[in-house]
């Protein structure tokens, strides 16, 4: 057993912390022998880290790299930079885009960018400054040219939030017997767990891939949206494939199919059914989107509103729509009833959307030059049980989709 730094008061034990490190390295970002490795996260995440970078290695990994996020250093340019915000430096920029042409893998480790140190800045400022998700990561993620998962890490912190009717130390430990549960590590065999899940959502995709819908109608409380399909798109679910064709799952937990709308045809409006963070650290609460033509032309919030605005407009394309997403209630985050405050869990729970750019695997050829292009992705949740869901064929026909949270094709 590898050598490492005890672990503080309701952390899991070692064993449990190597199940889920080669979890994330084997299952998730499917490490290669031979491969170079980049790990993203922040300070209070190192226990994991050290863990995940030794389950590398016994895969065979080359060389791991870890980056260090710290959010005070974030902090401390917001609040005292007379310079351009949105500056990225240019090693960074080259750093990351080696990671692709050396086809590496990737991993990051979220929470990150706790919403609470940005709360008494100026939310443009916010929305400028682009660490510790650089614009660059959007190019990997679109041409497809990493393996690569995000995880999550309990941390006080984040408990904190999650779990506020209990003491820090038992905030702490029910987060982490909630991220194991999630991640199927409560079973005896968790990569048959998540082989029996990946196949329901595979049939999933089948059946949407073969209604070949032309557009879907969410309906709930302050929903009635209607958004346009590609007669390409390509509904998908579960694992991934690099351009390479090297399999990995880009989200651990994933329980989602999700395909790119036509970014020219969503009109209506939509509430949120949680909250969510930007990538920049900003908390969204009571998000309410009004689409015209394909474009968000209001956007209203119970908080975050002006960092969301501005996040848009600071983002060519990102008040068009990249993706659309659906959750039934079969999963492991949903019936949990817990709003996690961490888009990766929160957005498995519900149905979701995401302004800014779309995933281009799941456009046709054909279709692909239409398909929304930006340096954002912002995903907000829309569904739940009271959200219906109705397929639209090109022939008019209306065809339940999602009904109480339950698939009907």
């Amino acid at each position: 057993m590898a050598a490492s730094t005890p672990t503080s008061p309701s952390v899991p034990d070692q064993a449990t912390l190597e199940r889920y490190a080669d979890l994330i390295v084997g299952l998730g970002a499917n490490v290669r022998p031979g491969q170079l490795v980049e790990i993203r996260a922040e300070l209070d995440k190192a226990e994991l880290v050290r863990e995940v970078v030794a389950s590398a290695y016994r895969r065979g990994a080359r060389f791991v790299s870890v980056t260090y996020h710290d959010p005070l250093v974030r902090r401390a340019r917001l609040v005292n930079s007379e310079q351009p915000l949105d500056f990225v430096a240019p090693w960074d920029t080259y750093r990351v885009r080696q990671l692709g042409e050396n086809r590496a893998a990737r991993i990051s480790i979220s929470p990150m960018n706790p919403p609470e140190l940005f709360a008494d800045i100026d939310p443009a400022h916010v929305a400028q400054e682009p660490y510790d998700y650089i614009p660059a990561y959007q190019e990997l993620v679109r041409d497809r040219t990493t393996n690569w998962v995000g995880v999550a890490c309990p941390t006080p912190t984040w408990a904190a939030r999650v779990h506020p009717e209990l003491e820090p130390e038992d905030a702490l430990e029910k987060l982490w017997e909630d991220v194991l549960h999630i991640c199927r590590l409560d079973e005896a065999d968790p990569i048959a767990a998540w082989e029996l899940r990946f196949e329901q959502l595979g049939s999933a995709c089948a059946a949407m891939n073969e209604r070949r819908f032309d557009a879907l109608h969410f309906e709930g409380p302050g929903t009635d949206l209607t958004l346009g399909l590609f007669p390409t798109s390509h509904w998908a679910g579960g694992p991934h494939e690099t351009v390479d064709g090297l399999a990995h799952v880009p989200n651990i937990p994933t329980e989602e199919v999700f395909t790119a709308p036509d970014p020219a045809r969503a009109d209506g409006v939509v509430r949120a059914t949680k909250p969510f963070l930007l990538k920049t650290g900003a908390l969204i609460e009571g998000l309410v989107v009004r689409f015209e033509g394909g474009r968000a032309v209001q956007i209203d919030a119970d908080a975050g509103a002006d960092t969301l605005r501005q996040y848009v407009a600071n983002n060519e394309n990102a008040d068009r729509l990249g993706e659309v997403a659906l959750v039934d209630r079969e999963g492991r985050i949903g019936p949990l009833g817990t709003v996690f405050f961490n888009t990766l869990y929160d957005e498995n729970a519900a149905s979701h959307l995401a302004l800014g750019s779309a995933y281009l695997d799941t456009v046709g050829d054909e279709d692909r030059d239409q398909a929304n292009r930006s340096t954002a992705h912002a995903d907000f949740m829309i569904g739940g049980e009271d959200v219906d869901v109705t397929g639209i064929t090109r022939e008019g026909e209306r065809v339940p989709v999602l009904r109480g949270g339950a698939w009907q094709i």
